[in-house]
């Protein structure tokens, strides 16, 4: 059964399965990228009207649309893409070994620590809003991160970013001074 919350973000919403829908963490795809995407699924969703960002993770998926759609009519759509896979299929979506690029230098301390706050104090948080955030880099005590799915363009990221992740980095992370996003 497909269950949907709304996200701070107006144009986003937060699709949860109790099935697995990633066993290989969050990943998000965007509609201009579609052509080029192997996942059927994804690329199917991608091609609806309106859809213009897919998150997908371990339990729930979150869809960004345009401000031209309406969830009246997306909303369906998508609960019905969902319960036709797993109608059809009894494995996760996304299934495929990643490699994991955000780990740029696995001897650097800081960035393993780094790391270690965004996966346990910071993304939970931002997957309730149907959203993930990714290290992207440590340099000169500036961590920059990509927020992605319904954070991507939400009016409350910046908020977010500056007074939660931030602060939640410096008081961990001695060496981290700001935060900014790519």
């Amino acid at each position: 059964m497909i269950q949907t919350e709304t996200t701070p973000n107006p144009n986003s919403l937060k699709f949860l399965s109790e099935k697995i829908i990633s066993s290989i963490g969050t990943e998000e795809f965007q509609k201009n990228n579609a052509k080029d995407l192997k996942n059927s699924f994804i690329k199917e969703l991608l091609e609806f009207n309106g859809v213009e960002l897919v998150l997908v993770s371990k339990n729930f998926l979150s869809v960004k649309k345009n401000d031209k759609t309406s969830w009246n009519e997306l909303k369906p759509m998508v609960i019905s893409h969902l319960n036709h896979y797993f109608e059809n299929n009894d494995e996760p979506i996304l299934k495929e070994i990643k490699k994991n690029e955000e780990m740029l230098n696995d001897e650097d301390e800081t960035i393993k620590k780094i790391i270690d706050v965004l996966d346990t104090k910071i993304r939970p948080a931002v997957a309730r809003d149907g959203g993930d955030i990714k290290f992207k880099s440590f340099d000169n005590g500036v961590v920059k991160v990509e927020l992605q799915g319904s954070c991507s363009g939400c009016p409350s990221s910046l908020m977010t970013l500056k007074q939660g992740v931030q602060n939640l980095l410096k008081h961990y992370v001695k060496e981290v001074n700001s935060v900014e996003a790519v």
